[in-house]
């Protein structure tokens, strides 16, 4: 068995033992209102919630190379920055809300002298999300946007790349959250044209927090381009500092293809600890 087959199975494991039978996130009491009453009340409550706040998970990691021997070349600092700004309220058609999103992503080889930054990838985008309720709960979230995302270098070095994306979230229950993401690539990187073959297509994967509130372990695979069985895996497993906190101690692990913008065509295998910022609600991928 594969360590990516291996690492699945044990993740969705993990999942199971996670996620209750039952569970509600975001819910109103229904105290003999209509289900459009109820609806109406979470959009409220969704209303009132900072319109400023984070987006994908925000981390600052370091380690070195799986399957290798460390050196001064694979070993290194990642970080990724990540939030979104809420520009408007439910007034939207279809009850919809308009977003600016913002991702920034770096591997710094902090053992080379200077410390010089490796890469850094630049992902602006702007969409469009819209909740789902069903009867007195929020089950998800979908979420079609523009988003850009390239390393802000000329040359030869330039990577770059335009997407309309869906994406979607299901609320399966308060410990445990489904998500997919699908996109049509628009590829104006003179230098990557090959991108889909290595960055992939569309990505699936989960989040599932232990009943006590300390654990979080995320799974994302994103399908490279081609018939066969071939993904990239981020496996992210976190252990909350202290109960009101949102910072974790965090594992990382990276398998695969297109983990910075440079590197996109090169096979990266890597394990990197350290901490780990995320929503309080679940985190978006």
């Amino acid at each position: 068995m594969s360590i990516n087959r291996l690492i699945l199975l044990c993740a969705l494991l993990l999942a199971a033992m996670c996620a209750p039978v039952k569970g509600q996130i975001v819910t109103v009491d229904h105290g003999g209102r209509t289900d459009s009453e109820i609806a109406d009340s979470i959009r409220a409550e969704l209303d009132s919630r900072p319109y400023f706040s984070l987006y994908k998970d925000t981390y600052f990691v370091g380690g070195t190379v799986l399957g290798g021997e460390p050196t001064i070349h694979n070993s290194d600092v990642k970080f990724q920055i990540s939030f979104q700004q809420r520009l408007t309220k439910s007034v939207l058609p279809w009850h919809t809300y308009l977003y600016l999103f913002y991702s920034q992503k770096a591997l710094w080889n902090v053992l080379e002298r200077s410390l010089p930054f490796h890469d850094l990838n630049f992902n602006p985008g702007i969409g469009v999300s819209r909740h789902i309720i069903m009867k007195n709960r929020l089950v998800g979230k979908m979420t079609v946007m523009l988003e850009h995302e390239s390393n802000g270098r000329d040359g030869t070095a330039s990577r770059s790349w335009n997407k309309i994306s869906l994406a979607g979230e299901a609320y399966i229950s308060p410990f445990l959250m489904a998500h997919a993401k699908f996109w049509i690539p628009i590829i104006d990187g003179k230098y990557n044209k090959d991108i889909l073959r290595y960055s992939g297509i569309y990505q699936a994967g989960f989040q599932a927090i232990s009943m006590d509130n300390k654990w979080v372990l995320d799974m994302t695979l994103v399908k490279r381009q081609g018939w066969n069985f071939n993904f990239n895996t981020i496996v992210q497993l976190g252990y909350r500092i202290n109960h009101n906190s949102n910072q974790f101690i965090m594992l990382q692990y990276y398998n695969g293809y297109g983990e910075t913008m440079l590197d996109y065509n090169q096979y990266h295998s890597r394990l990197r600890f350290g901490l780990l910022i995320r929503p309080k609600f679940f985190s978006d991928f």
